[in-house]
């Protein structure tokens, strides 16, 4: 994962979707020739699955577990230098709204985390007797817990919950950008199908989601998120 070409390619791929190989190509700055290379080593090291489809090659991260470790490196990550507006203009807009596989981060995800325990729809277990945690503080966070309220709020909304999968339902993250907890796991990935469902937030390219007039409405009347204080 440290050799730089593989590196673009696992953050080309880190919002869950699959791209083709040319496209990841380009985006690591490497001949196709030699990105096929590259992506031999990530399916040895399995981080990456390769779909043929035709003439083209699509490219996906393994799974969700891949996303997390992308997400927890880069909280440990020297900071990329600006070198020109747009850069700086996508760096805003990736630390304000993105995915982080295939669940919310960023400003928003960590406001929707903050909503959910603030409304009672997750519980928070905690460790009363651990060390305090430099992120999370004075008792350590042991786990997120759906709470029935919660399930019955979810499912108004229209967020379809896999019960029966062996992923976890609700697990957190913690953000990189914002050193603060964003909901992963089932949830995680149920409530942005159904955010983008509704319209209430878009994807943008290169992970950048973007909330919507109505998203923001929505938001701040279901789960008091208010964007205005950081959009």
């Amino acid at each position: 994962m440290g050799e730089p070409a593989r590196a673009a390619v696992l953050i080309a791929l880190a919002d869950g979707r699959a791209l083709v190989a040319s496209t990841l190509a380009a985006e690591a700055g490497v001949a196709p020739s030699t990105l096929s290379g590259h992506l031999a080593r990530l399916v040895e090291g399995g981080l990456v699955t390769i779909e043929p489809s035709g003439r083209h090659r699509y490219v996906r991260l393994s799974g969700p577990q891949v996303g997390d470790a992308i997400e927890a490196l880069a909280r440990i990550s020297p900071t990329r230098p600006v070198r020109s507006l747009r850069q700086a203009t996508h760096a805003d807009a990736i630390r304000r709204a993105r995915t982080c596989y295939d669940h919310v981060a960023g400003r928003l995800g960590v406001a929707i985390c903050d909503a959910l325990v603030d409304t009672g729809v997750l519980l928070i277990e905690v460790d009363p007797g651990a060390a305090p945690d430099p992120v999370l503080g004075a008792g350590r966070v042991r786990r997120y817990l759906l709470s029935e309220h919660g399930r019955e709020r979810l499912s108004a909304l229209g967020v379809s919950l896999d019960l029966a999968s062996r992923r976890p339902l609700v697990r957190y993250c913690v953000d990189w950008s914002e050193q603060r907890p964003h909901i992963g796991g089932g949830l995680g990935a149920a409530l942005l199908n159904r955010l983008v469902g509704l319209g209430w937030v878009v994807r943008g390219d290169r992970r950048v989601v973007r909330v919507t007039e109505s998203g923001k409405e929505g938001l701040s009347d279901r789960f008091g998120v208010v964007t205005s204080a950081w959009s």
